[in-house]
């Protein structure tokens, strides 16, 4: 069984800085795209940023503030959110697409539990 593993949340302030991490378990044998959305109340989940082989994606609100990074050895993917601002407060949620488990399960794609992002002006 796959799970997604979700660190690193929490309150800061407008103008700080948070690092969030994501870890899959299990049989992994290959992960397509690895990333991260987010979903603040009352709104529909947004994709933040992806990266997948060698392209990232990212929305244009986060651009310049956010970066994504990935170890596919570790099937690890990290945010780091810089210059955070109060309409960044979500829960953030990693995802990770095309992921095939061993013996040959999959391709199937899975959430991780979201970890909470709250900015405080």
């Amino acid at each position: 069984q796959v799970q997604l593993v979700e660190s690193g949340g929490g309150l800061v302030q407008a103008g700080g800085s948070l690092r969030l991490s994501c870890v899959g378990s299990g049989s992994i044998l290959s992960i397509g795209g690895m990333g991260w959305y987010r979903q603040a109340p009352g709104k529909q989940r947004e994709l933040v940023a992806i990266v997948t082989g060698g392209t990232y994606t990212y929305v244009d609100s986060v651009k310049g503030r956010f970066t994504i990074s990935r170890d596919n050895v570790k099937n690890t993917v990290y945010l780091q959110m810089n210059s955070l601002k109060p309409e960044d407060t979500a829960v953030y949620y990693c995802y990770a697409d095309t992921v095939v488990v061993v013996p040959g399960i999959g391709p199937d794609d899975y959430w991780g539990q979201g970890t909470q992002v709250t900015v405080s002006s």
